[in-house]
């Protein structure tokens, strides 16, 4: 017989599961929307404050990521003590805020200060939904429902690359940033009057406790002590440095080696990523957790797997010169890619103890940004610059080309050299992030040795292997 109250039964209904995945999905959608807004307008961005592809690397990465890395680990140890639903509220309304300030931004620095605010805010999303799910689904099921909600990244994405792409080709890019932001304060309302916090471990049907979570030095304690929780959280990190890179740049890599409009680069962009996004996510979810009821191992190995395929695809994609099959190519890749998401959240969780989850999520997530949006796009944007440069024979290349084009009244030798050296020197670039994914799966797969000793609850679930004990609660 349950010993659950009236409440806590209520929180585990169908229909109130039904309610927060909804709810979660909308704020995961502008969530992505506000990053993606970013990526396809750099180019009139770039334009209009004559910037390097390193500057623009910087606002899409280094300025995103100043406050989201720093404060993700703080923001996950808050969650552990107040209610994780405000925090939610709190940063979606705080980033959605950002979004609109940085349409109105009249210089750089302006719009990384913009940027700043947008990342402070979306650094309070996955640490705090990620250890709601775990307790409101067991733990077979948690990779399969964060991919639910994860699928508003797809969607937002779409969302943001083709209202971004639109707002520059027919518009002013400003726009864009305004009609994405705004409606992410009615979200944040939503996540206020509809959800409520359940308690902690609540579907483990754990003994309520009054006592503080675990400090800080527990949790290191405990990381340092299940191997498979250190390898997921850095495979995840090394990924991301990779994924971030070829996000902010793709679309810029498709309207310059195949000369399409903003408005046509950005609709591309934004249904290649939708579509790998979601078939990765749901493929990588709900596959490792039918295939983990058989071997937990292969919540890893299916990461391993989507991982190490992803940089031949890409590098295919990359030096095709055939639109169509450039498209193809980046979906497979991107779908190949992106199976490693669901199954890492789903692992961090059930290697973590029930009130260590928001904080291993939010370290994931710090590694994440500090991988992925710090490093990634401006040293991606970097090397663009040096790879431009170096193919450019006419001379200095920023200065004859600033903000990668020529001048108005240029000759057609000069508008053709600009045009061929910034193509190429992304397309290099770019060829060179995608070489992290040989080390994350070399981590993943690291993580699959000792995933079934180091899983934290696993239901009674039998072991795969006889004399291999299955982790009780430890390390706290």
């Amino acid at each position: 017989m349950s010993d659950h109250t009236s409440e806590e039964q209520r929180l585990l209904s169908g229909g109130y599961r039904a309610r927060f995945l909804f709810i979660m999905f909308w704020v995961c959608l502008f969530d992505f929307a506000d990053r993606t807004v970013f990526n396809v307008t750099q180019d009139s961005i770039k334009a209009e404050f004559g910037l390097t592809d390193f500057e623009i690397g910087i606002l899409g990465g280094a300025a995103f990521a100043a406050l989201y890395s720093v404060v993700g680990v703080p923001i996950g140890r808050l969650a552990e003590r107040v209610s994780r639903v405000r925090i939610i509220a709190v940063c979606t309304a705080l980033w959605s805020v950002s979004t609109v300030i940085s349409g109105t931004a009249g210089n750089y620095l302006a719009l990384a200060l913009g940027r700043v605010g947008v990342g402070l805010g979306e650094a309070g999303f996955m640490g705090p939904v990620s250890s709601l799910v775990s307790d409101l689904f067991p733990s077979r099921k948690r990779a399969s429902r964060m991919a639910l909600i994860i699928l508003g990244t797809p969607t937002g994405v779409f969302l943001g690359a083709n209202v971004g792409g639109w707002a520059a080709q027919a518009h002013d890019w400003r726009l864009a940033f305004i009609l994405l932001g705004a409606p992410g304060l009615i979200v944040a309302a939503c996540v206020l009057l509809f959800l409520r916090e359940p308690s902690r471990g609540l579907v483990d049907n754990l003994p309520k406790s009054p006592s503080p979570p675990p400090n800080f030095g527990a949790f290191l304690r405990h990381v340092a002590a299940t191997p498979a929780l250190r390898y997921v959280i850095l495979a995840g990190g090394i990924s991301g440095f990779g994924v971030t890179s070829i996000s902010t740049f793709l679309a810029p890599f498709l309207a310059r080696s195949h000369d399409l409009p903003p408005g046509v680069a950005g609709s591309l962009f934004g249904t290649i990523t939708a579509i790998a996004l979601g078939t990765g996510f749901i493929v990588g979810s709900f596959g490792t957790d039918w295939l983990s009821n058989k071997d937990r191992r292969w919540s890893a190995w299916g990461a391993c797997i989507g991982v190490l395929c992803a940089p031949f695809l890409y590098w295919a994609g990359l030096t095709s010169d055939n639109l169509t099959a450039a498209s193809i190519l980046f979906t497979l890749a991107g779908a190949s890619l992106m199976s490693f998401y669901g199954p890492t959240i789903g692992m961090i969780q059930n290697l973590s103890h029930p009130r260590m989850r928001a904080t291993a999520a939010s370290l994931f997530t710090m590694l994440y940004a500090l991988c992925g949006y710090f490093l990634g796009p401006p040293l991606i944007g970097f090397l663009s610059d040096v790879f431009a440069q170096q193919s450019f024979a006419l001379g200095d290349f920023a200065a004859m080309c600033p903000g990668g084009v020529a001048p108005d009244g240029a000759s057609a030798d000069l508008v053709a050299a600009c045009g061929a050296s910034l193509a190429g020197g992304l397309q290099r670039a770019l060829m060179v992030a995608v070489c992290a994914f040989f080390i994350a799966a070399t981590c993943f797969f690291l993580a699959s040795r000792t995933i079934r000793r180091d899983i934290y609850l696993d239901e009674g679930a039998p072991t795969a292997t006889p004399g291999v004990q299955q982790a009780g609660p430890k390390n706290v």
